[in-house]
């Protein structure tokens, strides 16, 4: 079965009559079912961290719009927290920690040997999702890249420009490179127990790559991607990875060789016909239709689901969006979008 499964045929470069779909934050706020297991787990962290509920929503965008894959329900910052970061949620803010910005906190971090004593229920939901899912459904495991993860890491929180990595980086550049390099190791780590518990794909989530100009592109995203997906590829061979460094812009061309991943997840800041002659040449690409399409509907919603499905068509595309869904997001939308991808 899993040969048949429609995402992995894509991953491997195949051009497929109809592209499979899944949409990222597809468990989420925008699901009534949602709403109501989190509130049964009592905060996010504690959803996360149980791996009964954190497999119940996610499967339940599967059992309610059939997606193609499921994506693990988890969050980047559970890998902070499981190197020592303390980490807490604010309602309504979004997400806390401990700083990491001198040498002292950066040999404080536990090792990577002993992150699994706080990931293992991740593991545990992985192990579940795996029996649970669907045969033609896939399972998709992730990670944050090391330059996002570092990016909260160092400013205790989200930032919209991710100023104070940045100074971090100028001010004392061992500090900032000692810290990816931690992050980098605990990925692998991570993301190969994933691996091991059942994830059949693996994408690793560079939300702020966009912010790093010049050389820092290369040196901060490109080149940390490329020894996890590395590394990766030696132990899971037949794993397929994707990468979505968001905000690249035209440095997304060439990605796929740089990076060694099968995919490329494109956010709504290029065009699909441009991304299609420029970036889908080197392999199967994932996107991209802009996620307020998912609040608004209509037939602006179909018709942009229409352009970007034929500006992909001659090569491997995955349907996704440009970036998560949103809260305000109406499920009807949702379902407009799948059935006008599946059925034009």
């Amino acid at each position: 079965m899993t040969a048949q499964k429609t995402i992995l045929r894509a991953l491997a470069g195949e051009a497929l009559p109809t592209p499979p779909i899944w949409m990222m934050r597809q468990a989420g706020r925008y699901l009534p079912e949602y709403k109501a297991t989190r509130a049964e787990a009592g905060d996010f962290l504690s959803l996360c961290y149980n791996p009964e509920l954190a497999a119940e929503v996610t499967l339940q965008p599967i059992r309610r719009y059939g997606f193609d894959a499921a994506i693990l329900f988890a969050d980047i910052l559970l890998l902070p927290q499981a190197l020592g970061a303390d980490l807490w949620f604010v309602t309504g803010e979004g997400p806390r920690l401990s700083t990491i910005t001198t040498a002292d906190e950066l040999a404080a971090l536990k090792p990577v040997d002993d992150i699994d004593e706080v990931l293992s229920p991740i593991y545990e939901t992985v192990g579940i999702l795996s029996k649970e899912l669907p045969a033609e459904t896939t399972l998709i495991g992730f990670a944050g890249a090391p330059w996002t993860v570092a990016t909260y890491m160092i400013a205790g929180q989200g930032t919209p420009d991710q100023g104070p990595a940045h100074a971090l980086k100028a001010e004392n550049k061992a500090v900032f490179e000692g810290l990816l390099a931690r992050i980098t190791e605990g990925t692998i780590h991570y993301l190969s127990k994933q691996i091991d518990a059942g994830a059949e794909v693996i994408k690793i989530f560079d939300s702020w790559a966009g912010s790093l100009q010049g050389d820092d592109f290369l040196n901060y995203a490109v080149k940390p991607a490329a020894q996890i997906t590395a590394a990766l590829k030696a132990k899971h061979p037949n794993v397929p990875i994707i990468a979505f460094p968001r905000g690249a812009g035209e440095k997304y061309v060439g990605l796929h060789s740089t990076i060694g991943s099968d995919c490329i997840a494109l956010d709504d800041g290029v065009t699909a016909e441009w991304a299609a002659a420029n970036v889908q040449t080197g392999g199967c690409v994932q996107g991209n239709l802009a996620s307020s399409h998912m609040v608004t509907g209509g037939e602006t919603l179909v018709a942009e689901t229409k352009r970007i499905c034929a500006a992909f068509k001659n090569g491997p595309h995955i349907f996704n969006l440009g970036h998560g869904i949103t809260p305000d997001a109406d499920p009807e939308n949702v379902a407009l979008m799948i059935n006008t991808v599946r059925n034009g």
